[in-house]
């Protein structure tokens, strides 16, 4: 058994490997930050120790696995570091750990943390699998065939890895803080494309994705017709979206999922791609593509009075837009109200207008402070910038959720990667007038 201390274990990506580690059995702890995370619930559920930064933590016997987002400044990097102990981080681990299986790469600039998730069920249907999601989620077992991860782009952290199979769902500008352009982030798909050891699964209908290079098959995926895996006769019911899937000339059945909006459909046609690729069963892939349950912060509903609240991690224009379609095609019958939190001060500045445009497609549109990153410096800018780009905008605080009531049947979608659970945390203690007035 390997003692293992993760620096930094509340980051969504080390709270799932260390949920991994200690699924197979090995000694696992961490330490972080003291403000509470949604990631350390599945950590506190399996028992895994949560300490505070001190030196003390760090012992002789210990392998350390460091988050991207410590240094020598780090209190516990240092002390290991002076004790010339080996300190591993987090993306260097994952490259060495993901050799013991058939590893499976998700990336893209939108959609790799629910495709990961629905490649991870559907392949569970066909036996046990280990798999690493960006929303802190992670399963291990020894007997393992596949290991699904998703992998980040960000920094290139994703070129630390060499996966058997990778799935790409987009390329996009994003992480202005990085990168310099779109063709920037192209550089960096292309690269991860040439890592790839066995086949590449692109989507085909992406502007980008059509030009990478790769040294094993690029399989491509879509609604066009040139796509080698192509979805057709798609329509929606109250149990979701259904489709047709063909590779050429070959029907390869309908399918069921209960997400809404193309981008759902195309996630799902990436991993039809490689089950048939893999051989696996299409019929376990039906089964199990129409019992997936969503990841968390990826249009996470619940309902609340009258008005539907949904939670998603949504913090790039595409990806509002992708939130607000798929409210629009499972709740045409309702009014849909935003409440946005821009995250980081960069990205808001590099997508200003754009970020104005997709959220005018909202019926109502609230604004909550831009949340501001550790890495960067206070912009020049304010949430004000955004609102008079948006007519009818408001500003709104935790404190004046109440609101919100006044959009009686509507559904409120809550977006952000920052902290904005805390806004409709504090929605959901406030009560509607005529249920006060009882």
């Amino acid at each position: 058994m390997t003692h293992y201390h993760f620096i930094g274990i509340k980051g969504s990506g080390m709270s799932a490997l260390a949920q991994i580690l200690s699924d197979m059995n090995e000694q696992v702890q961490g330490s972080d930050v003291d403000k509470r995370f949604f990631t350390q619930r599945p950590l506190e559920k399996r028992g895994i120790p949560l300490l505070p930064f001190q030196a003390s933590n760090i012992q002789p016997e210990q392998t350390i696995i460091a988050s991207p987002a410590y240094n020598s400044t780090n209190v516990e990097v240092k002390q290991a570091e002076d004790s010339g102990m080996t300190v591993h981080s987090y993306p260097d681990f994952l490259g060495t750990f993901l050799t013991k299986f058939k590893s499976i790469a998700v990336t893209g600039a939108h959609g790799k943390t629910s495709t990961t998730g629905l490649l991870s069920h559907v392949l569970r249907g066909a036996g046990p699998i280990t798999y690493l999601i960006g929303d802190g989620t992670g399963e291990g077992h020894k007997d393992s065939r596949y290991f699904a991860f998703e992998a980040c782009e960000y920094r290139r952290h994703f070129l630390h890895y060499h996966p058997d199979y990778a799935i790409m769902t987009n390329i996009d500008f994003d992480h202005p803080d990085y990168f310099e352009d779109v063709w920037d982030v192209f550089d960096a798909f292309q690269s991860m494309a040439l890592q790839v050891k066995k086949a590449v699964f692109a989507c085909g209908d992406d502007e980008y994705l059509p030009q990478l290079k790769a040294d094993v098959p690029v399989i491509y995926y879509g609604f066009h017709e040139n796509n080698d895996i192509r979805a057709y006769e798609v329509t929606t019911d109250s149990s979701g979206t259904h489709f047709n899937a063909a590779a050429g000339d070959e029907q390869l059945g309908s399918f069921v999922i209960p997400g809404y909006g193309s981008h759902q459909v195309l996630n799902a046609l990436s991993v039809i791609a490689l089950c048939r690729h893999e051989g696996i069963d299409l019929a376990i892939v039906q089964q199990q593509l129409k019992t997936f349950t969503g990841v968390k912060r990826r249009f996470s509903e619940k309902p609340f009075y009258n008005q539907i609240l949904v939670d998603d991690y949504a913090h790039h224009p595409t990806e509002i837009r992708a939130t607000i379609d798929s409210a629009r095609n499972k709740y045409s019958d309702r009014e849909i109200a935003a409440v946005f939190q821009p995250h980081t001060f960069s990205r808001t500045e590099a997508f200003l207008q754009e970020f104005a445009d997709t959220l005018k497609e909202a019926d109502h549109v609230y604004l909550c402070d831009i949340f501001a990153s550790a890495r960067e410096k206070e912009a020049a800018l304010s949430i004000d910038d955004l609102k008079e780009r948006i007519p009818g905008a408001s500003l709104i605080t935790e404190a004046e959720m109440k609101r919100l009531h006044q959009h009686d049947s509507a559904v409120l979608l809550f977006m952000g990667a920052g902290d904005v659970q805390k806004y409709q945390a504090a929605y959901e203690k406030t009560e509607p007038e005529q249920v006060q007035e009882k």
